[in-house]
């Protein structure tokens, strides 16, 4: 029987999987959840690397979040990961929930970074 760390490997790359099947020359929007922040960059897989990102554990954003890992940090977090690929001159890309359901912090995000201007 598989371990549940290898169960949750299996999702994210099938999920990864399905996404680099449509994703064509867009790049992935990324998101990782802790217990206690949540985190989420913009990644170019065609040259391996990041475009943009941002996380609830920057120094600026410390102050103005109650705490890292609820919906109101993580729609935050998903404009500005937005802002910034915008500024990098990214407006589509394909959205990567990884393991993650797209329910509460994650579809708080998703919806974030639509809202500041990323398509997906």
């Amino acid at each position: 029987m598989a371990s549940p760390k290898e169960i949750i490997q299996r999702r994210a790359s099938r999920v990864r999987r399905q996404l680099k099947a449509v994703a064509g020359d867009r790049p992935r929007l990324s998101v990782h959840r802790s217990s206690k922040n949540i985190y989420a960059q913009v990644i170019d897989d065609a040259h391996g690397h990041t475009i943009a990102s941002a996380s609830t554990l920057e120094v600026d954003l410390k102050g103005k979040l109650k705490t890292g890992a609820d919906s109101e940090a993580a729609a935050l977090i998903g404009k500005l990961v937005a802002e910034r690929a915008v500024k990098a001159g990214i407006k589509e890309v394909v959205f990567d929930r990884g393991a993650y359901i797209y329910h509460g912090r994650v579809k708080a995000l998703a919806e974030a970074a639509r809202e500041a201007g990323l398509s997906f």
